[in-house]
């Protein structure tokens, strides 16, 4: 009997797919807003976020001020973040947020909407708008929610965040170091880029390779200066070299590091040490 009724279940199965589309399309149709709210509510607790969300669309307006109004907007909001539509996800959070400030859902929905731009930031090299916001939003949930239980991935996202705009500032300083091998104009530029870089983001992981990279513009440029700049640019050059050694005692960039400030101190006429020849 079972193996006889086995060979119908996918006809069985069709039958209350084209049932439930059929449930659907009517009350979409139709101007009964509590049977939306109840299909929406059905579709939302299945997973099916798409009918829901389109549901939700319809009947939001209608809460406005009634008690179901918190829920219908929060379950709006996050059936845009299922479906990774993360622009509306987070101006719809926002939206709730800003509508119910007082909700035992605020904490989630601000950790939601953060979410939803740190889904949006791309990667390093292209325009990072969204890292921004995303970051903002972030340090706000940070700072208003510690005890939250999505702090710790909060925390972890802001954390990657502000990595790859490290990376993007870095990458461009780099990139300037990289054509002053070729044209010394751009190494004014190089130098300016790692200083802010160095400035700005004091804890990098890229700080080393930063102190090392601007030493080396700074004796490129230094070197490769008309004579009545050189003292000056060269002493410039040794300074650099002076801090990355100060912080960095033991810095990996040693060998190449020894060689550069051998030029600088041959340049201004120091005797060079036998320890230092020995790494040139």
């Amino acid at each position: 009997m079972f193996f006889k009724m086995r060979k119908y279940l996918p006809f069985l199965g069709l039958i209350l797919v084209m049932s439930s589309c059929n449930e659907y399309q009517k009350v979409l149709k139709n101007e009964d807003v509590k049977a939306k709210y109840e299909l929406a509510q059905k579709f939302y607790e299945e997973g099916d976020f798409k009918r829901a969300n389109r549901l939700f669309e319809q009947i939001a307006p209608k809460y406005i001020g009634k008690p179901q109004g918190e829920r219908v907007m929060f379950f709006f909001a996050n059936t845009y973040f299922e479906r990774k539509d993360y622009n509306m996800a987070g101006y719809q959070f926002e939206r709730f947020i800003k509508s119910y400030p007082k909700s035992e859902k605020v904490a989630q929905a601000s950790f939601l909407g953060a979410k939803s731009y740190y889904k949006l930031s791309p990667v390093y090299s292209l325009d990072q708008t969204d890292t921004d916001k995303a970051l903002v939003k972030l340090q706000t949930f940070i700072n208003m929610y510690p005890d939250s239980e999505y702090f710790d991935e909060a925390n972890k996202m802001a954390k990657e965040l502000t990595t790859k705009k490290e990376k993007k500032a870095f990458e461009i300083a780099k990139q300037f170091n990289k054509l002053g091998h070729f044209d010394y104009s751009f190494l004014t530029p190089a130098m300016a880029a790692f200083d802010n870089f160095i400035s700005d983001y004091p804890g990098s992981i890229f700080r080393e390779e930063a102190l090392y990279l601007k030493f080396e513009s700074a004796t490129q440029y230094a070197l490769n200066s008309f004579a009545r700049w050189k003292p000056e640019r060269l002493a410039n050059a040794k300074t650099a070299y002076n801090v990355l050694k100060k912080q960095y005692p033991e810095t990996k960039f040693e060998e190449d590091a020894n060689k550069l400030i051998n030029k600088i101190q041959e340049e201004m006429g120091a005797p060079v040490s036998n320890e230092d020849k020995e790494t040139k």
